[in-house]
């Protein structure tokens, strides 16, 4: 419930990709077929890093010229940094904000009365 009620916050402002990419990341870092990282690499960095990409996160010129550069033989790694990035960017930016916001009071109340229904 949390995870959905921040992706409709990052929605309202217009940044979901943020979590929509870390989210990615962590399924890539499961990945065991080779075949499939690369694959997987190309969808991340077509979708999230590329220059127009359609949901093209916000990270800097060095991160995404270092994934750039290494996207034709991926590893496991390769998004790490920009993962942190984003992480921090969420972290520091728009989860305080997604505390303070109406979507997040909901969620609240809405455990709230789970939590109270349980003990009915």
């Amino acid at each position: 419930d949390g995870l959905a009620a921040f992706r409709t916050f990052l929605k309202s402002e217009f940044s979901e990709e943020n979590v929509d990419f870390w989210m990615a990341c962590e399924d890539f870092k499961k990945t065991k077929s080779s075949t499939k990282i690369a694959s997987k690499a190309q969808k991340i960095y077509s979708d999230f890093i590329q220059v127009d990409a359609p949901k093209e996160i916000n990270i800097d010129f060095h991160t995404k010229t270092y994934i750039s550069q290494n996207i034709s033989e991926p590893t496991l790694s390769c998004f790490d940094d920009a993962q942190r990035l984003i992480y921090s960017l969420m972290a520091k930016d728009s989860f305080p904000r997604f505390l303070r916001s109406e979507a997040y009071k909901e969620l609240v109340m809405k455990q709230q009365n789970r939590n109270q229904k349980r003990w009915l």
